[in-house]
């Protein structure tokens, strides 16, 4: 499963486990086109997240070799970082900070200028819904618009790939749909999205393509249509969140 100029991501035999632990995967290959709108999902356990963060950068491994955008991950991190944004399950921003305060800090820690910050990150919380709080403490926001601040900083330095890992736990009907039409809208121009969650309808209407993963292994590589029962098929009718 060697790399192509249509590929956002390849991941070749990878091998990684946690220490003093089993390992999570071994000698694992995925591809991952370029412009999709790309799911990955399997049971509590599985070792979604875990790959999420192998990818990202966030956690090292020694085997194998993850190439992001036609740059291998292990040879140059911090150009892959240029390329990538990360919206995590864990809200990852300062509470007693604004949001402009909070997109100031990452697009500076993304190597953005002044004047580009504040004009992106104007767009972004207009886009958002979070103009008119743009400058009141996170902390006294709802869960659905701390979700909101959380992607505007995972896409502040517009990124060429986005990871989303559980993005819209917790919000209610109305944000979830705000949240997943931007998605789709920074999809179609031409960012590459990696997504993954247990909410298999919000996946469906979201993704083109999935792959399932079970005990760190690929069980299922396709269009996303019929998750659950597809799911159930691949991963099994057994309780899994013990």
């Amino acid at each position: 499963m060697g790399m192509t100029a249509t590929n956002a991501i390849t991941v070749e035999d990878l091998s990684f486990g946690y220490e003093k632990g089993p390992r999570c995967f071994s000698h694992f290959q995925l591809n991952i086109p370029s412009g999709a709108r790309f799911g990955i999902f399997g049971p509590n356990g599985a070792g979604k997240t875990t790959l999420m963060h192998l990818m990202t950068g966030v956690l090292p491994f020694s085997e194998g070799r993850i190439t992001i955008d036609g740059v291998d991950l292990k040879k140059d991190p911090q150009e892959v970082k240029r390329h990538i944004g990360f919206v995590p399950q864990e809200l990852a921003l300062y509470m007693e900070l604004s949001p402009m305060e909070n997109l100031d800090f990452f697009g500076t820690c993304c190597g953005l200028d002044g004047r580009t910050i504040r004009e992106r990150g104007e767009q972004l919380l207009d886009i958002l819904g979070l103009l008119d709080v743009k400058d009141r403490p996170v902390r006294t926001f709802s869960g659905g618009m701390k979700r909101r601040v959380n992607l505007a900083a995972g896409v502040i330095h517009e990124p060429r790939l986005l990871f989303l890992d559980e993005p819209t736990v917790g919000v209610d009907v109305q944000t979830r749909h705000a949240i997943i039409q931007y998605l789709k809208e920074l999809n179609a121009k031409g960012t590459t999205l990696i997504y993954t969650s247990h909410q298999l309808a919000e996946a469906e209407e979201l993704c083109e393509q999935v792959a399932m993963i079970d005990h760190g292994t690929l069980v299922h590589e396709g269009a996303a249509s019929g998750l659950e029962e597809l799911f159930l098929q691949k991963t099994g009718r057994a309780y899994r969140d013990g």
